[in-house]
């Protein structure tokens, strides 16, 4: 399958059934076929070459007609807390960034959905950078292999999670994302349990609703850092069309549909949300949500484009305390791998000034 321009087709482009397909038109067995949906997705070959059971004269077939464009680690940098962020070049020579984060129980794999973004959130590194493209479900599906092999490599553990919360919008990639993790997830793949993995979204209310009509397995994440509207409009201007009202609904959509758990990351900003009114307009959010949530608090970590500060530990403590008197779960995230950017909100590849954008 060469296509006019003489590129070859991914083969990862096609489902089974297309392999068969094709396999039919060569007059080999179908078997062949799910011989090579193997070799990709559940023992995550690179070449053709690797797929050992097939015949060199099969092999040679697929070289002709496909390529696999997986995608290789360029750069690795090792944090001072062993986090691993890594820089992947992707065929076409695009870069993203994604992360392991290892912890004595688990070993988290934080993945990137798009090459840049195109939301604007004014706090996040990524949000300063042109979107170039979307990741196809392959280029999602890499991350998660390498980033295991590292956590094997480097700790000799398994990966146990998967965060969508590297660089750009998941939910604006919404086909690719969720065939990805389908995967990742499923038997014929990676067999990642898919309540391990979350996806953290800005918020596109239409999206999460859709989230919930298909019935979606893994957890949702709503980065919100703000519980009224002028000010969440301030930093993420996402929200000026998928209000808080609008995602409120969404979010009690997807609950009722799916059952799955949600989570509410919130940023603490230096003398912008971190007063005892912001936490009670955040208690009201989730009373008018009305399903269960829990809350996590995120330590900021500053980018040199923006402003912002991480609020005082004091403010903090205050903060956490009366959502705690609630009787809401709070957790505080600690950020790890701050000293190779590879926190949250930093991911932007920094040696390709190119890519980014002004922000009014």
């Amino acid at each position: 399958m060469v296509t006019k321009a003489g590129v070859k087709k991914d083969i990862r482009k096609l489902n089974l059934e297309e392999i068969i397909d094709f396999f039919k038109a060569k007059g080999e067995p179908s078997f062949r076929a799910k011989q090579v949906y193997e070799w990709l997705w559940k023992k995550s070959a690179q070449s053709f070459e690797e797929m050992t059971n097939l015949s060199s004269s099969l092999r040679a077939i697929l070289s002709e007609h496909f390529s696999i464009n997986s995608i290789q680690i360029d750069k690795k940098q090792v944090s001072s807390d062993k986090t691993i962020k890594c820089t992947f070049k992707l065929f076409d020579q695009n870069i993203i960034e994604g992360v392991l984060i290892p912890a004595d129980d688990r070993m988290t794999a934080c993945v990137s959905s798009q090459v840049g973004c195109s939301l604007t959130c004014k706090f996040c590194a990524t949000g300063y950078m042109e979107r170039k493209r979307n990741l196809d479900p392959g280029e999602i599906y890499d991350q998660v292999v390498l980033i295991r092999r590292l956590a094997e490599e480097h700790y000799q553990a398994p990966l146990t999670n998967i965060v969508f919360m590297g660089m750009g919008e998941p939910l604006l990639n919404y086909s690719n994302v969720l065939e990805g993790i389908n995967y990742i997830s499923s038997p014929q793949g990676l067999h990642m349990s898919p309540k391990r993995i979350t996806l953290s979204t800005a918020g596109i209310a239409k999206m999460i609703k859709k989230l919930g009509d298909d019935q979606v397995k893994f957890n949702l994440a709503l980065s919100l850092h703000a519980a009224n509207d002028k000010k969440r409009n301030e930093i993420m201007p996402i929200n000026e069309t998928n209000t808080l009202e609008a995602l409120k609904d969404s979010l009690k959509y997807f609950y009722n549909k799916t059952k799955n758990k949600i989570t509410f990351e919130y940023i603490l900003f230096y003398n912008f949300n971190d007063e005892i009114q912001d936490a009670k307009e955040l208690y009201a959010f989730t009373r008018a949500v009305g399903v269960p949530v829990k809350i996590n608090i995120i330590e900021y970590n500053p980018i040199s484009e923006a402003n912002f500060l991480n609020a005082e530990e004091n403010k903090l403590e205050v903060f956490k305390n009366y959502l705690e008197s609630k009787e809401l779960v709070v957790n505080v995230r600690k950020s790890r791998g701050k000293d190779i950017d590879a926190a949250c909100g930093q991911l932007a590849i920094k040696d390709n000034p190119d890519l980014k954008k002004e922000i009014k």
